[in-house]
């Protein structure tokens, strides 16, 4: 689709993929709606954004990791006047760590964050896409989701989530007008590993947040439910398929393991 003069919608705007997002879509012509935790960060790029491209751009300060903050920020939206046209969950975080050591309400926050908030916002914005037979949802999956991982139980489930639910999303909204697609990256050049706090998190060479979304506007162009970013990353996510599943599970947990328990032997 084309975006100039589109209206954008981007949670977790405030760096990494959701910053790479704005500036390519405001690059586009889009305007754009900026949500995320930080509200100085969030000025700072809608400044940088008006001055350089002309673009409108709104910022709403919210934290989605509370329950209800869906329903707060779509009242927000409403209050501004916008439509969004074009949806883009992109917030969420990561644990790394065993279950059992877990904070159980970080983990929750995980869950509402990762997916409950792509759920309600989808929900909330897609039936004035499906009326107008117009606009796109973008949501940020992972790598994580194509097997389950140890150590980080609750993300890699989570992200499978996303990946599911987008991918059957496609499948309602794609013949009703709206695009949709999941990006699914690896290791990204992001804060995402300063929030988990354990590099032995990250797998593999990490790419940029721009390739992230150029490879999600080139899948959304090619009418894909789905799309992984980066060939390797591609190989490793499919290949899986054709190992068996112990061996999967096996090489997960030994790729994220903690370097505590790797010290234990």
């Amino acid at each position: 689709m084309k975006f100039a003069g589109e209206t954008a919608l981007i949670t977790g705007a405030s760096s990494g993929i959701g910053t790479a997002f704005a500036r390519e879509l405001a690059g586009q012509g889009a305007d754009l709606i900026l949500v995320a935790r930080g509200a100085d960060k969030l000025r700072e790029l809608a400044a940088e954004l008006t001055a350089r491209h002309g673009v409108r751009v709104d910022v709403l300060p919210v934290d989605l990791a509370r329950a209800g903050a869906g329903q707060e920020l779509a009242g927000q939206v409403a209050a501004l006047g916008r439509t969004v046209d074009v949806l883009i969950n992109n917030a969420g975080f990561a644990t790394h760590g065993d279950v059992e050591h877990a904070d159980p309400a970080r983990l929750l926050e995980q869950i509402q964050l990762n997916c409950a908030v792509v759920v309600d916002l989808t929900t909330r914005f897609l039936p004035a896409m499906t009326a107008r037979r117009h606009g796109a949802v973008i949501n940020v999956a992972s790598t994580a989701a194509f097997q389950p991982i140890a150590h980080m139980a609750v993300y890699a489930a989570s992200k499978a989530f996303v990946l599911s639910f987008t991918e059957a999303l496609w499948g309602e909204a794609r013949p009703r007008g709206v695009e949709v697609i999941a990006i699914c990256p690896g290791a990204t050049e992001t804060a995402f590993f300063d929030v988990v706090g354990a590099e032995e998190a990250s797998f593999g060479k990490r790419r940029t947040p721009e390739q992230v979304v150029a490879t999600t506007l080139r899948g959304l162009a090619g009418g894909r439910p789905s799309v992984v970013d980066g060939c390797s990353n591609a190989m490793v996510a499919n290949g899986q398929r054709f190992l068996p599943h112990r061996t999967v599970l096996r090489l997960a947990e030994r790729t994220v393991r903690p370097r505590a328990v790797r010290s234990l032997g």
